[in-house]
């Protein structure tokens, strides 16, 4: 088959380049806004008419979430304007549509796993644009997947793990919100859920939740970020919410539930813990 990657310079991008190396039965074309302006609908309907892929996978999106409060028509553009003009395009040229969402479409007020049907509520321009993202590629009734995740991070890009890394290395105390709690999600174990949906015997559409297996505070996740990588001279204190200097509303509570995907595509998901040791070791041999 023919795969469309978009937004193919982050993280789930590279992370889907890398699979791209060994899954040799399918032919990947990866673009990012230097290659196709999926912003732009008549590019769009004009590359997808050229190659016809059989799936699109969009990776991108706006994901600076405070940024976002104070640029609300491009975050739009991206997490809304783009879906529609993929879905439409996949619409028109029979293309299946793999989209990627976010957990800040609930509003995480709640305590038990937020699953699929559950209502949305965001909170943030991001959480906002994101779900009207979700509701626009509804809209052009293409054949579509849509995955919520949490908290991503990986070997490549910039993102919590890294910084933290850093930081730990750089300074000799630190403080991590402890109050917030979520699912963090390895991209290549996002990838790799991505290109089994891709590989099924049958493409059942709707939306899925996909994070790693667990849960944790930043705090907790950042603690286990140090341990891993040998981090021992920098002090991690936690710190509430309220106290925390950046005021952008954040989800305290968004853990996914993953049984539909789990059950409809037989997906195995890693612990947290276990994908953040090969992440780190990653890192680390790239540092060698």
């Amino acid at each position: 088959m023919k795969i469309l990657v978009t937004g193919s310079n982050g993280q789930l991008g590279n992370e889907i380049r890398e699979i791209a190396k060994t899954e040799t039965r399918h032919d990947f074309i990866f673009t990012d806004v230097a290659e196709l302006d999926i912003c732009d609908a008549n590019a769009v309907n004009a590359f997808v008419e050229n190659h016809r892929p059989d799936f699109i996978v969009n990776c991108a999106a706006y994901t600076a979430v405070t940024k976002a409060e104070n640029d609300l028509e491009f975050a739009r553009r991206i997490n809304r304007d783009a879906v529609a003009n993929l879905g439409q395009a996949a619409k028109s040229f029979n293309a299946k549509l793999i989209h990627v969402s976010t957990d800040y479409v609930f509003d995480g007020t709640g305590h038990i796993p937020y699953t699929e049907d559950q209502a949305t509520n965001p909170q943030t321009v991001y959480g906002i644009t994101k779900l009207e993202g979700e509701e626009a590629l509804k809209k052009t009734a293409c054949a579509f997947v849509i995955l919520r995740t949490s908290w991503l991070y990986s070997s490549f890009g910039n993102n919590f793990v890294k910084t933290m890394i850093r930081l730990g290395k750089e300074k000799d105390q630190l403080s991590v919100i402890y109050d917030q709690i979520g699912d963090p999600t390895y991209a290549a174990d996002l990838a790799s859920a991505i290109m089994t949906i891709i590989n099924a015997d049958k493409f059942v559409e709707g939306i899925y939740h996909f994070s790693n297996e667990g849960v944790c505070s930043w705090y907790d996740f950042t603690k286990v970020i140090h341990q891993l990588s040998g981090i021992t001279t920098c002090n991690v204190l936690p710190i509430a919410t309220k106290d925390y200097m950046d005021k952008t509303p954040r989800p305290f509570y968004s853990v996914l539930d993953k049984s539909k995907i789990k059950e409809t595509y037989n997906i195995q998901i890693p612990y947290w813990m276990e994908s953040l040791a090969r992440c780190v070791r990653l890192l680390q041999q790239k540092e060698a």
